[in-house]
């Protein structure tokens, strides 16, 4: 991400309190479009549709939106992880000519995925009208879509374009989804929706093409980083079962609602853990244009000058100079979502009556907000694991997240509604705790790391 970070810096640092709001309010899309178009959209489809359909058409397209996002983004994670490793290496080689192959490629393993999983599913299990399931699969092909689209994202310096797809797209999704619910109901709702996704993911497709304008060549050749980042693969599927795996756990509590067939939800909690997560949107567009660009400057000299055999001390500056990045932008990040996580917990009443959820829902949205807090922190560890390469680190943290959220939620939700939310809270605070640790003795032993652990002569 570091490296559209920079170009929203410059924005950011304009003479103008325009350019400001800009390069944030760019980063936002840019580091969050996907999930927050699914949560804005479920909340205004949520507040608008209740005049224009029945509770139960609402419930309809509600569950079909939850699975799609949720199962797509699980199904997808090895392929884009693996993949964005791939673009990553090819930018850093200036040999960029194989992206418009391996974008198609991507695509079509995405939808071979969606295909083998979604169809049965919906076929088999959902029991849902035709013209709903229909539309649910299409929206579940649109979605893996805009998640390997998204490989590319942090590629395109032209943030612009990135932001007036997301942006038209939640206008005319949610748009369409009124007026077609309005007199086709859930299916048209869902299809609608569909719509708004399918103007997201090929105008980025697009903006990709234009980008790199190369011929189609060589498109399964990042096929092969399958092998040689097995570890990167199983992190990939791993951290988004985490993410998702309290939600899971939830839907087998005793207030779950069976929508449809096999299709269950908690619309209780997963409302509130999803208005929860916009929590963490200030944190994740301050990461993308300020922290992480500064890391990565110190990042970088550090590699640069040992690759120019430069003297010891000269390094050890170099690695002081890390530390005291992490640590300033540690503490202002922490400063930050510690203030929005106050202010939501103060005010969650307020929040969760202009949203329209109900009352019994402030303890888990405050939990929620808690639990959203050390996420992200969580979720910027591990980020800086990636760049010290420390995979086995990061598939054992991830592993912690996914045992720790799911059984602490498996829990407290025998002991009833009163205690949920805590098992996502205690799960991140867990995850958080080890993954700071693994991240604080890597950086205090870097050296070691870049001369000896990960060094491939050594090995």
């Amino acid at each position: 991400m570091a490296g559209i970070g920079f170009a929203l810096r410059r924005l950011a640092r304009r003479d103008d309190l325009l350019g400001v709001l800009q390069g944030y309010a760019h980063s936002a899309f840019i580091t969050s479009g996907p999930w927050m178009f699914t949560i804005l959209a479920l909340a205004g489809i949520n507040f608008v549709g209740r005049g224009m359909v029945g509770p139960e058409e609402l419930s309809l397209f509600r569950v079909v939106v939850i699975y799609n996002f949720c199962f797509s983004v699980v199904l997808t994670g090895p392929l884009v992880l693996v993949a964005t490793r791939y673009l990553a290496d090819a930018i850093y080689a200036k040999a960029v000519d194989a992206a418009p192959g391996m974008l198609l490629a991507t695509l079509g393993l995405a939808y071979a995925l969606a295909a083998l999983t979604a169809g049965p599913f919906y076929l088999l299990f959902s029991d849902l009208p035709a013209p709903i399931l229909a539309g649910g699969l299409v929206n579940f092909f649109l979605v893996c879509g805009i998640w390997v689209v998204s490989i590319f994202l942090s590629a395109l310096k032209d943030y612009l374009s990135v932001t007036t797809a997301f942006g038209l797209g939640m206008l005319g999704g949610m748009a369409m989804t009124a007026a077609l619910g309005a007199f086709y109901g859930a299916a048209g709702m869902v299809w609608g929706f569909s719509l708004g996704l399918a103007g997201i993911q090929f105008g980025l497709i697009a903006r990709v093409f234009a980008e790199y304008p190369y011929k189609v060549a060589r498109l399964f050749a990042f096929l092969a980083y399958f092998r040689k980042y097995w570890d990167l693969a199983l992190i990939g599927l791993v951290a988004n079962l985490a993410v998702w795996s309290d939600k899971w756990v939830m839907w087998f509590a005793p207030e779950r609602e069976v929508v449809s067939g096999a299709m269950v939800i908690h619309t209780a909690y997963d409302s509130a853990m999803f208005v929860a997560y916009l929590t963490i949107l200030p944190a994740l567009t301050l990461f993308t244009v300020n922290i992480e660009t500064r890391f990565f400057e110190h990042y970088q000299g550090f590699y640069r000058d040992i690759q120019s055999h430069a003297t010891y001390d000269q390094i050890a500056r170099n690695h002081r100079s890390i530390i005291a990045a992490l640590v300033e932008s540690g503490r202002n990040l922490i400063i930050l979502q510690g203030a929005v996580c106050a202010v939501t917990i103060f005010t969650a009443p307020a929040i969760v009556g202009a949203l329209g959820l109900h009352y019994q829902q402030i303890g888990m949205f405050r939990f929620g907000a808690l639990g959203a807090f050390f996420q992200a922190m969580f979720l910027f560890c591990t980020v800086i694991l990636a760049y010290f390469d420390l995979r086995g680190r990061n598939l054992a943290v991830q592993l912690l997240y996914l045992a720790a959220n799911a059984g602490f939620t498996l829990a407290f939700s025998r002991l009833g509604f009163a205690w949920y939310g805590y098992g996502y809270f205690l799960g991140s605070l867990l995850a958080f705790a080890v993954g700071y640790l693994m991240v604080a003795d890597a950086v205090r032993r870097l050296p070691y790391f870049a001369f000896v652990a990960n060094n491939p002569s050594v090995r």
